[in-house]
């Protein structure tokens, strides 16, 4: 099983214009945000964008500086859905655009399905793949484990024209969560997980990836149905490699097609370099 390099390119309303010395510039809509990344080991190519930057993440100051007229938020298109691009003080701004590729796959996943499938989304934060699943026709429960969030993806669906989309939306810890739908008997024909290193729950409580993912994969793995579709894991933060992640999958799910590589983003331009921007490790059955 080889390693895949998946790439996003440039949209109408995202680009990575470029990356060096640890951040990079991207322009989201209108607005041009620089930010760090400390994958960006390389100088930059074209230093004179950077000082056309409407927002910079201070890391000092863990808070962004902005342009007197810039507004705090706004709208663009990205992969078919619309997202409320927001900068926080964690340094995101609520597009992961890297995810692309992962969303195209679903969507096609469910739509050769032929059937009415369920999808589960873990820590599914502003709910990208949560609106390309829905949008290809599945009935997707979101969870998360913040309120703001969750918020933020409503919003998100909403934006998209999917506040009426068969969407659950739903505050709770992943772990806990998953243990009781195990309990009513509900199962889903997908299952979607993007964890963090550490983590908290509504109620307090701990994720620590070390300790808890290999019970999560277990408990997922119930809570599959008889006829599956998919399982998708995401990394980014965690330290570890996507080898690390397809051994894991192979270890639960023997008799689907397994995948795993790379998540990237291709500056503009010519001789376009492509940024790291996390792993994926994937198992189908259709």
């Amino acid at each position: 099983m080889n390693p895949q390099i998946l790439v996003t390119e440039p949209e109408a309303d995202y680009a990575l214009v470029d990356s060096g010395a640890g951040e990079k510039l991207e322009r989201l809509g209108d607005m041009l945000l620089a930010r760090p990344d400390p994958q960006a080991l390389w100088p930059k190519r074209v230093p004179g964008e950077w000082t056309k930057a409407d927002g910079i993440f201070d890391v000092r100051e863990r808070r962004w500086k902005f342009r007197a007229q810039v507004l705090r938020q706004w709208p663009i298109s990205f992969a078919d859905v619309k997202f409320l691009i927001r900068p926080s003080s964690f340094k995101h701004t609520g597009l992961f655009p890297e995810q692309r590729a992962n969303w195209q796959w679903l969507s096609k996943k469910i739509s050769r399905s032929g059937q009415k499938v369920s999808i589960l989304n873990l820590f599914g934060y502003t709910g990208g793949a949560t609106l390309a699943a829905a949008a290809a026709g599945a009935e997707v429960t979101h969870l998360d484990g913040s309120r703001a969030a969750l918020n933020w993806a409503r919003e998100n669906a909403a934006l998209s024209g999917m506040g009426d989309a068969s969407i659950r939306w739903i505050l709770d810890d992943a772990r806990a969560f998953v243990k009781r739908e195990i309990r009513r008997g509900r199962r889903y024909d997908g299952i979607i997980l993007d964890p963090p290193a550490f983590g908290r729950g509504p109620k307090g409580e701990v994720w620590k990836i070390e300790d808890d993912f290999l019970h999560l994969l277990e408990e997922c793995r119930q809570a599959l149905s008889a006829r599956p579709i998919f399982f998708l894991v995401n990394g980014y933060a965690a330290g570890y490699s996507a080898i690390a992640y397809a051994n894991a999958l192979a270890g639960f799910f023997e008799d689907g097609a397994l995948e795993m590589g790379e998540l990237t983003i291709a500056e503009s331009g010519v001789n376009a370099r492509l940024l790291p921007a996390g792993i994926f490790a994937r198992v189908s059955w259709v």
